[in-house]
């Protein structure tokens, strides 16, 4: 049996995450008890559910917090045979703040002793005990609904075959590392196409900023380490069961070195692992 257990801070996608998952074909229940977590497993392992794809739940802290502080006991004693995935969705403080004010909608933690900010803040203290449990981290802080959608298809039920999941990822350092990154690359060091006339406006993705990075000797030889790097340690990765995998390259703007070498190790790693994806974050 698969279980998916989601959680995350209010306004990080929690909602479309499930739907996502009820169009892929499981059994979904939103806002679930820790408490009835055991129960739950135990029904939906009958034989009147075995047309369902798996069983996902939306845990967060909606939940009586003596639950949450002990959801690593409730989730030890579930049953070996139930294989579980945790997605964890969160945000930036700033982004979650902006989705409440557009959206109008009240934060469940907001009262009149607690606003805003303070909420969104003890919501998070309150999950620490999912978040450190997660298998897998996105940060939502940039992504459209239909990205989302699309990375749970990707990251979280391509994963399923039993192939590590890899996604690369280029961004820029001035907006941020990405939250759900394992593995960071700063490529600043290499000559800046920003600052070429004709370039700036382009990406690592139009062939004139190829051109030019690639006549830099010091890309051949960043991308060579970066690459070293990862054909030993990636297998390595996989072999010790890891499901899921985040290597981030930034620089400043994330318009164009970052997005070549992610764009140059993307191709690289195409078949060796099937379960690859390439996100250029400040071209989305």
């Amino acid at each position: 049996m698969q279980l998916i257990i989601i959680s995350g801070r209010s306004g990080s996608g929690k909602s479309t995450a499930l739907h996502q998952l009820e169009d892929e074909g499981y059994y979904c229940i939103d806002n679930l008890p820790c408490s009835l977590l055991p129960a739950l497993v135990e029904e939906t392992r009958g034989d009147h559910f075995t047309h369902f794809r798996g069983t996902a739940v939306c845990i967060d802290a909606r939940n009586a917090w003596k639950d949450l502080a002990n959801f690593s006991a409730i989730l030890e004693s579930l049953p070996a045979s139930v294989s579980t995935e945790i997605l964890f969705l969160d945000a930036q403080e700033a982004t979650l703040i902006k989705r409440f004010s557009e959206t109008r909608r009240k934060h469940p933690l907001t009262s009149e002793a607690l606003a805003l900010p303070e909420a969104i803040e003890r919501e998070w203290q309150l999950l620490e005990s999912i978040s450190s449990a997660a298998s897998l981290v996105l940060d939502t802080s940039q992504m459209t609904i239909y990205e989302l959608r699309d990375a749970i298809k990707q990251r979280l039920l391509g994963a399923a075959s039993g192939s590590m999941s890899v996604l690369v990822q280029s961004f820029g350092f001035k907006r941020g590392v990405p939250a759900d990154a394992d593995l960071v690359f700063d490529v600043r060091m290499l000559p800046n196409p920003h600052w070429v006339k004709e370039l700036r406006l382009m990406t690592g993705l139009d062939s004139q900023v190829r051109e030019f990075l690639e006549a830099q000797s010091l890309t051949d030889e960043l991308f060579n380490d970066i690459r070293t790097y990862l054909d030993n340690w990636l297998p390595r990765y996989r072999d010790s069961n890891r499901s899921y995998m985040t290597i981030a390259l930034g620089c400043t703007g994330g318009q164009h070195r970052s997005v070549y070498l992610a764009d140059r190790l993307f191709r690289h790693y195409q078949e060796q692992f099937p379960a690859i994806h390439l996100r250029h974050r400040e071209l989305q």
